[in-house]
Order: C-alpha cells, then sequence, then structure tokens
C-alpha cells in the first residue's frame, strides 16, 4: 500500500492489528505513526490504552506481553516501538504476528533499515498485518514533491523556487516540510512562493547558489560565474565544494543525455531526464553551448576536481582555489 492508501484508511477508522514501517525515508514512517498515536483513541483513552516504548530500552517478550492485553474502556489498544530496528530478538515477535489481537494496534517504527524479507516474521506481517517501506526520493523527485506538498497546504510555488529548496536541503523530506512549515506560517494563504521569499525566510542567497552557478556556466557569463564562486569561497560552511562538483556532475550529465536524445521534442526530453518540463530549454541551451566531446571533458574534470576536493593526489589547494580552477576549465 502507498502512505497515501494507507492514511486513507486510517482517517476512515480501517485499523490493521501490526504496521511495519521500515524503509530509510523516516517522513513517512513518523507521519503515519503520528496520526495512529494522536487520532485513533480519544484523550480520556490514551491513559489506559496507549503504550509507547523505545526498542533499545526493551525486548522482544515485552511488546508480545504488551500487545496481548485487551483495552480498557475503548476499542483499541495502541502499542508503538519507536527504533524497533534496536529491539532486542525482533524475530521472537513472530509468534504474536501469527495470531495477534484485533484489538490491539502494534506500530513497528524500524528506521533507516528494512526487515530482512526471508525470515518468517515478515511473512507473518504480510499475512496479518500490513509492512509499508519508506524509500529515499531521487534528487530529481524532490522538486515535485515540494510542489505538492506546499499545494497541499493552500499555497503554490515557483518551480525554480523548488529546485532551489532541493539544492539547499537535498531529499531530507523531514528537513524540507520543517523549513517550509516555518516559511508558510508568516505568508498569507494562496501566496506564490519564489526564490526572493525562500532568502529572505530561509536564508538561501537567490543569487549565489549552484543553480544560479549553473546558469552562469550556459550562458557562458564568466562575470556571474566568478562572483558565485567567490561568494562561496568567503561562505564555505554554506556552500561546500562537493556539493557544488555534485550539483554541475548531475547537470552536466544531463546536458550529455540530451546530445544524443533523437526526439528533441521537450516533452520527451523532460520524460528522458526526469526533470520538470519548465528546465529543459535550460539543458537544450547547455547542449548548444557545450558539444558532446567538450561535455564529456567537463564530466571528467567534474571527477578529476571530486577527488582532489577529497585530498587525493596530495592536494594543497583549498576548496576555494580547486573550484576557480574547475570554473576556469568549463568556461574556456
Amino acid at each position: 500500500m502507498t502512505f497515501e492508501q494507507i492514511m486513507a484508511d486510517l482517517k476512515n477508522k480501517i485499523y490493521k492489528p501490526i504496521y511495519l514501517l521500515m524503509g530509510e525515508e523516516s517522513y513517512y514512517i513518523d507521519k503515519i505513526s503520528d496520526y495512529i498515536t494522536e487520532n485513533v483513541l480519544t484523550s480520556a483513552e490514551k491513559a489506559f490504552n496507549q503504550t509507547v516504548v523505545y526498542g533499545m530500552d526493551t525486548d522482544a517478550l515485552a511488546v508480545d506481553n504488551i500487545s496481548r492485553r485487551y483495552p480498557m474502556m475503548a476499542s483499541h489498544q495502541v502499542v508503538v516501538v519507536k527504533e524497533a530496528q534496536n529491539l532486542k530478538d525482533i524475530e521472537k515477535l513472530v509468534y504474536y504476528a501469527g495470531g495477534p489481537l484485533k484489538s490491539t494496534i502494534l506500530v513497528l517504527n524500524y528506521k533507516y533499515k528494512t526487515l530482512d524479507k526471508r525470515k518468517k516474521l515478515y511473512k507473518e506481517i504480510t499475512d496479518n498485518g500490513l509492512i509499508f517501506e519508506s524509500k529515499k526520493l531521487y534528487e530529481n523527485q524532490v522538486p515535485d514533491w515540494i510542489t505538492k506538498y506546499v499545494r497541499e497546504h493552500g499555497f503554490s510555488i515557483e518551480p525554480v523556487a523548488s529546485l532551489l529548496l532541493t539544492e539547499y536541503l537535498g531529499n531530507n523530506l523531514g528537513k524540507i516540510s520543517n523549513e517550509i512549515d516555518k516559511l508558510i506560517i508568516s505568508l498569507p494563504k494562496g501566496s506564490k512562493i519564489n526564490n526572493a521569499i525562500i532568502e529572505e525566510n530561509i536564508g538561501i542567497s537567490k543569487d549565489f547558489n549552484n543553480f544560479e552557478l549553473q546558469n552562469a556556466l550556459v550562458k557562458k557569463d564568466i562575470l556571474k560565474a566568478n562572483q558565485i564562486i567567490n561568494y562561496f569561497e568567503k561562505n564555505q560552511k554554506e556552500n561546500p565544494i562537493i556539493l557544488t562538483i555534485s550539483s554541475l556532475f548531475s547537470f552536466y550529465r544531463k546536458v550529455l543525455l540530451v546530445h544524443f536524445i533523437k526526439d528533441q521534442d521537450p516533452k520527451n526530453i523532460a520524460a528522458n531526464l526526469g526533470v520538470n518540463p519548465y528546465f529543459v530549454k535550460d539543458y537544450q541551451l547547455a547542449a548548444k553551448r557545450y558539444n558532446a566531446q567538450k561535455t564529456v571533458a567537463i564530466i571528467s574534470w567534474l571527477r578529476e576536481y571530486d577527488m582532489k576536493s577529497k585530498g587525493y593526489d596530495n592536494v594543497s589547494a583549498g576548496p576555494g582555489e580547486l573550484l576557480k580552477e574547475l570554473i576556469f576549465k568549463i568556461l574556456h
């Protein structure tokens, strides 16, 4: 089941005896778990029928015993095991999972890992409960996720602004949602979020960031590119060279793909690159400015300077100097 399907069932009071919420992306695990603890029982019912334990502080036998209790003056009891990946002897839960009480809702928050699918416990939960695997989004999926999240909260966001947030915050959905939540508190309902609003409220420079560096390189704007990398050199903590190289590598890898896509229709290019159609023109322009041979050379330099930035080849140059060398090569 998808996250949306699980949440729809919960809102319709359709519950499973066991929820195994596992995977690398903690955002969805927390959302499902929090909804259950906040909404299944009333405030009065929670005192006797809701138990939250931590995997590090308990074991499978204790969880089994708690889960076998019957609710007091309520239709259900809720048992949540946070950090269940640390639960001692978790496989011993197989005895409970084979015949769980329908009046108990057992939630296992198994973060950053997945339960071994070959084990009997996994099979028993599959048969008698629900397993949800929360996977990390790829970075190219994050801008669309941001757009959807903002829309669900009654706002809109410019494509460039969602890309800027992705560049700055990566693919940590919890971190992204927290920043957006703080941002929209100060905005009138229905507002459109743009780069200026992000700069003012989150502290990301709308003029000096990796996205603007890409634009300067595409346009071969030497002055602007140098202004940006000089800013990066003075603000290395907020603009680490590894992140800049990673961003440029992702960009030029897509530019190289554009050279070999036969059907140059923007919709087809967007589908092949996995990007918002809004940005296709940028990749097409870059492909015109940098032929395939030059693009391959740039990708090779990016790999080289990535290694140098990590201390290989006994390089003594600092991040600022390395970035200046790299950008010089790309532009000349």
